[in-house]
């Protein structure tokens, strides 16, 4: 991410970052001979910093003050340096800004392993305070490490947090684009052929872009200077100048490399370049310079789009666009194969994110049309970078929510309405880190990309491709489904709410069970662990954990219980579950007390519509024998009278039978004394379930 890191060719927001400033600040007071002048213009900045700062003041550390000196100037490889001494002690412990900073400083040098670990250490504690920028760079250095799932759930977090805070007319649209965009798996991968070019330095290689068949021009960090090489304070590298270079017939190999003239070259940072269709005129983004760096209110130095015409006696001076401007920057020129769209990109206002995409038209005459944005099919609310024009397609970079980490690689088609729909390309193309600088050749076979992927010779290297061709796609998902049931009938349940979670307790998807009490759940990722819950009314909430390994397909049956639960089982016995039934005193008809009862009964008979039971009537052993056999059986019968009067059909009273004395519960038989207590244990009405 170094071609992030420098930020006069690459757009890097420091409001994306989480700053306060403006977009592409790039202080260039690391020059030497601005050091004083851009430390007086800094003090008006750093007075909204000094507010986040006051937060940890009562910290009696000058290593953190020396860092937060180095981070406000934008000096993050001096400022990371420090951070990690200064924290270094693993007692101690600061506030969370430290943390984001110390983060920040690794991220913007492409050290995800380092800024992964400082933003944990600012999450774990601050879940609810972090902010969003700070969430999205933890998910982005998740990814860029090969985190995977933890980068998942962050994500997650980012998408619930931004869908609170868009407007109600803005939801609909925000959950269905959350739910297209949020899965790389839509992307398939290539068969082809990389190679690491042998031009890449330890520096920033990056920008490549034909000449003609026979040369390649790209943007290098290279330290070619004789004398002591001035450095970019951000990433402590040379500054970017554009080279030019022969390329092999494989266009894998370039040789007698030469820099630009100074007509194009300046002592600044020149890179990402085009060319007009006859190759004699180029487009390049520069510093907003012109002797020396102009800024603007704000000291801050935006980037511009320069041009300069190829003569007999070499490249003319180059001069500026007329869409440029001091108050915003525009740069990362990509002209269409026929001459007539320059695209480009800036963070000029009324955009739709961080930097967007435009294009403006040119005549015959060379002049230019106003810009227009492309919308929100190509911009989202991220950064879209270094656009590339085929007949039919655009490409470029974003670092949105839903790709592989960091920068990755778009395309859309080019159509008289407009856009198409965007794809991401697939591995290896776009990789865990930063990808971007993609340009192919007319059969959209080969071409070159910049990454700064792990296994390349510096930070950023500029990769070949060949005979690109798309593998047969390989689901790399699962699918959970399943059947809610009632667990002692075992009749499905519909219109039960069924929602998976991530670890983080966040609803990755939420669906209603069918007629037949049937769910399910498409497109799950794989090596992820999720919890299942159901709810739904009348039952108890049922919560399963569950992990997706490399399983196609995990079929689950959830088994619910009613919150009160109407049928028991007793030794083997269903039951339905009433208090007692509290006849009189040596009575048998149906008193208001015991009516209370047999509704219940009633409403367990309506939920369950195919139940048959048996009633059974019992008393204690006080009376003679006869008599209760007598009083039990009538109290039985008037038991089913109640129910079938109330709407029972009589077929679903199989028995209703009074056994006296003959069941008792406890030992009070005829002569053993007893409590009242104890004799009431035996008085009781059971209701037997013969069929569900």
């Amino acid at each position: 991410m170094k071609k992030l890191a420098i930020l006069i060719i690459c757009f890097i927001s420091l409001q994306f970052y989480g700053q306060s400033v403006s977009l592409l600040e790039f202080e260039d007071a690391v020059v030497e001979e601005a050091i004083l002048e851009t430390e007086k213009e800094n003090d008006s900045i750093t007075k909204t910093k000094k507010v986040a700062r006051s937060t940890y003041k009562g910290v009696n550390d000058k290593l953190i003050k020396k860092a937060d000196d180095y981070y406000d100037k934008l000096w993050y490889s001096e400022a990371a340096k420090v951070y990690d001494i200064a924290m270094s002690k693993k007692s101690a412990k600061y506030p969370m800004d430290v943390y984001v900073r110390a983060g920040d400083s690794h991220y913007f040098n492409s050290n995800m392993e380092m800024a992964s670990k400082y933003y944990e250490l600012a999450y774990k504690d601050n879940k609810e305070e972090i902010a969003n920028d700070d969430l999205f760079k933890y998910a982005h250095s998740l990814k860029g490490i090969g985190r995977y799932n933890k980068a998942k759930r962050i994500m997650r977090l980012f998408n619930k947090r931004n869908t609170l805070v868009t407007s109600s007319e803005e939801l609909a649209t925000t959950k269905e684009k959350l739910l297209e965009e949020n899965s790389v798996a839509t992307s398939q991968p290539y068969e082809v052929n990389i190679k690491n070019l042998n031009i890449n330095s330890k520096y920033s290689d990056f920008s490549p872009m034909l000449l003609d068949d026979n040369q390649l021009v790209y943007a290098s960090a290279v330290d070619s200077a004789f004398l002591k090489t001035r450095r970019y304070k951000w990433n402590s590298q040379p500054y970017l100048d554009l080279y030019v270079g022969d390329v092999n017939d494989e266009k894998s190999k370039v040789s007698n490399v030469e820099k630009f003239p100074k007509e194009i070259n300046s002592k600044y940072h020149e890179a990402a370049v085009t060319f007009s269709p006859d190759k004699n005129t180029i487009y390049f983004t520069r510093n907003n310079y012109g002797k020396k760096l102009k800024r603007d209110q704000y000291g801050v130095n935006h980037l511009k789009i320069y041009t300069s015409t190829k003569t007999e006696e070499g490249w003319t001076e180059a001069v500026e666009l007329p869409f440029n401007s001091e108050d915003y920057s525009t740069g990362h020129p990509a002209m269409s194969p026929d001459g007539k769209r320059l695209y480009f990109v800036s963070d000029m206002p009324g955009g739709f994110g961080q930097t967007d995409v435009y294009y403006v038209t040119v005549d015959g005459n060379g002049a230019y049309s106003a810009p227009i944005n492309l919308g929100e099919t190509v911009n989202s609310r991220r950064k879209e970078m270094f656009p590339f024009v085929t007949e039919n397609a655009l490409y470029f970079s974003s670092d949105r929510g839903d790709g592989y980490g960091g920068l990755d690689i778009y395309k859309t088609t080019i159509t008289e309405e407009g856009f198409g729909k965007l794809k991401i390309l697939g591995e290896p193309i776009n990789s865990n880190r930063d990808d971007f600088s993609f340009i192919i050749d007319e059969d959209l076979k080969n071409g070159y990309f910049a990454s700064n992927r792990d296994g390349g010779k510096g930070d950023d290297d500029i990769y070949s491709f060949d005979n690109l061709e798309i593998k047969p796609p390989v689901s790399m998902k699962s699918i959970v489904e399943g059947q809610v049931v009632e667990k002692l009938t075992g009749d499905p349940i519909k219109n039960a709410i069924i929602t998976l979670l991530d670890e983080e307790d966040n609803i990755v998807k939420e669906v209603e069970t069918d007629e037949d009490g049937r769910f399910i759940f498409n497109d799950i990722e794989r090596n992820s662990n999720y919890k299942i819950t159901s709810n739904r009314e009348e039952f108890k909430d049922y919560i399963q954990d569950i992990v997706i390994q490399d399983q196609e397909k995990e079929s689950l049956v959830f088994s619910l219980s009613r919150k009160e639960a109407q049928v028991v089982l007793e030794d083997g016995v269903k039951k339905l579950k009433v208090e007692n039934i509290n006849f009189g005193f040596d009575k048998y008809n149906i008193n208001q007390e015991a009516s209370v009862e047999l509704d219940k009964l009633l409403r367990a008979m309506e939920q369950y519509p195919s139940m048959v039971i048996k009633i059974e009537s019992h008393t204690d052993s006080r009376g003679s024998r006869a008599y209760n056999q007598y009083l039990s059986d009538k109290r039985a019968k008037s038991t089913r009278d109640y129910l079938i009067a109330h709407g029972v059909a009589p077929e679903r009273i199989a028995s209703a039978i009074g056994y006296g004395e003959d069941r008792l519960l406890n030992d009070c038989a005829d002569g053993v004394p007893c409590s009242r207590t104890t004799h009431l244990e035996n008085r009781r009405s059971e209701f037997i379930i013969v069929e569900m």
